[in-house]
């Protein structure tokens, strides 16, 4: 059977991790049998990686939501009425464009989300960006061929039933059946994909949030010497990872460390 991908780029996405994480969870633990909730679900690789069922998407991007909202109401991007072509003059057009719907309100149609995946897909790097007046400003990416189009059926028969929602991460609705992975941005200078910031604070806040919870979460991010003292000072169960990724403002790979922290497994089934 085939593995459904990740649809979007994503700067700091997590299709190389899923192998990972699934390795380090306790083998008693299905997630089959939980409600997956992403409450920074970018390109949500987890999700389609493993073809889950019963997901709860969250991000702050509302760009991000609405494309994957129009997905799962069965309704094709390629019915907009926008070209899908890797030219430089037509991503520019096709970009003030995707600027004058969110200047219209009118960012929640499905040729916005059409836009924001052909902006994704022919953007510089896969960046998500956006200025403090919240408007698309990421360039031309110079790719030497774009796939734009995917059977939009399969991914409509896996995401049906998913529920979105574009909310801060602490009003997201947790069952208590659930099972919680929080991805945020990477404790990294670089950290401004939209005209929000996650800051330290925020980092502090969300770590300091999942421990609130009574249901298995797995939190992932940069090993930062700050990021390791703080989720050990939480008692999360620490677990990590050699890669290398793309330093999303310089364009270059650099080394790093991936931490996986883990808390509530031992109370899991």
């Amino acid at each position: 059977m085939d593995i459904i991908e990740p649809l979007l780029k994503w700067a700091g996405g997590k299709r190389w991790l899923v192998k990972i994480i699934k390795n380090i969870i306790p083998e008693v633990i299905s997630f089959e049998n939980y409600t997956f909730v992403e409450l920074f679900a970018g390109g949500a690789a987890f999700s389609f990686k493993n073809e889950l069922k019963d997901v709860v998407l969250n991000d702050i991007n509302p760009h991000l939501i609405n494309f994957y909202f129009h997905l799962s109401k069965g309704r094709s991007i390629f019915d907009a009425n926008i070209e899908f072509l890797n030219d430089k003059d037509i991503y520019y057009k096709n970009r003030e464009r995707f600027n004058d719907l969110i200047k219209k309100s009118e960012h929640n149609t499905l040729e916005a989300a059409a836009l924001f995946y052909y902006l994704n897909k022919t953007g510089y790097n896969g960046l998500i960006r956006f200025n403090k007046s919240g408007l698309f400003n990421v360039p031309f990416g110079r790719y030497k061929r774009i796939n734009y189009f995917f059977d939009v059926s399969k991914y409509y028969n896996l995401i049906k039933k998913w529920r979105f929602f574009n909310l801060d991460f602490s009003k997201v609705p947790i069952s208590s059946n659930s099972l919680v992975y929080a991805d945020p941005p990477y404790d990294v200078e670089f950290t401004q994909y939209s005209s929000n910031t996650f800051d330290w604070k925020e980092q502090v806040r969300l770590a300091e949030y999942l421990t609130t919870l009574k249901v298995p979460v797995i939190l992932s991010n940069q090993a930062t010497e700050r990021i390791i003292k703080l989720y050990s000072k939480l008692g999360y169960k620490l677990f990590f990872e050699d890669t290398t990724r793309y330093i999303s403002c310089k364009g270059k790979r650099e080394k790093a460390k991936e931490v996986i922290a883990l808390l509530n497994f031992d109370k899991g089934t």
